[in-house]
Parts: structure tokens; C-alpha cells; sequence
């Protein structure tokens, strides 16, 4: 059997922590950032924690 590969998606989007669990970046902080609200962005600029239903499918992608 050969290597499974890391999908190239998900290394650019996720990191693991120490602990096991994989962090994010949060949607919507791209474009069209006059109508949204001060505390709103700055609260966009900051990672995420990805669900922990879905950590057992990013962790496949990530071969991990």
C-alpha cells in the first residue's frame, strides 16, 4: 500500500495543538467589512477550536 496523502486543503486551514484538538480561523473576515461592526472583526481576527464532532474527519484528511 502506498502513503496516504495529506489533503492539501486541510494543512493550509488546520493546525494541531498540544493537547490533541485542531485549530481554525474564523469565515467572514475577507471582504465587505464596512457594515460589520468594531468588536465583530476584531473578534474574527482570533482562532477557533474546531467541533469536536468534527475532528475525527479533519484529523483523516490531516493523516493524523
Amino acid at each position: 500500500m502506498p502513503k496516504m496523502k495529506t489533503t492539501s486543503s486541510a494543512k493550509k486551514r488546520f493546525s494541531i495543538t498540544g493537547s490533541g484538538k485542531i485549530k481554525r480561523k474564523h469565515a467572514f473576515k475577507s471582504h465587505i467589512l464596512t457594515k460589520k461592526g468594531t468588536k465583530r472583526k476584531r473578534n474574527l481576527t482570533k482562532t477557533g477550536l474546531v467541533h469536536k464532532s468534527d475532528t475525527p474527519n479533519i484529523k483523516i484528511q490531516l493523516c493524523k
